[in-house]
């Protein structure tokens, strides 16, 4: 699934998640992880929150790591170009590396 970020898009995502490893574990609690998702741009409710913990916390110990966060991210990048691809005008944000729709 991360096969399709670009090196770039790896890199913000690790500053982001570092923002947000305070003891430098290389771990995120899933408190933590809505602040991280608003971070970039996204606005979960408390329910997706909890769902997407559930689909990439791999171990199950109630923590994200970097590779199961940046499988998330990969998965949330996905649905959003898919669900662009249904908008009726698109508009291509150049010093944005995504998709947004815009609704007239």
């Amino acid at each position: 699934m991360t096969e399709q970020l670009t090196e770039e898009q790896i890199a913000e995502f690790k500053e982001a998640f570092s923002l947000f490893d305070k003891d430098g574990d290389g771990c995120i609690t899933t408190k933590e992880l809505g602040t991280v998702m608003r971070s970039l741009g996204q606005n979960p409710t408390e329910a997706e929150l909890q769902d997407m913990i559930n689909e990439v916390d791999a171990d199950q110990n109630g923590t994200i790591d970097f590779p199961e966060f940046l499988n998330l991210m990969a998965r949330k990048m996905k649905k959003s170009s898919s669900e662009a691809l249904d908008c009726p005008e698109i508009i291509d944000i150049t010093d944005v590396p995504y998709l947004y729709c815009v609704y007239c």
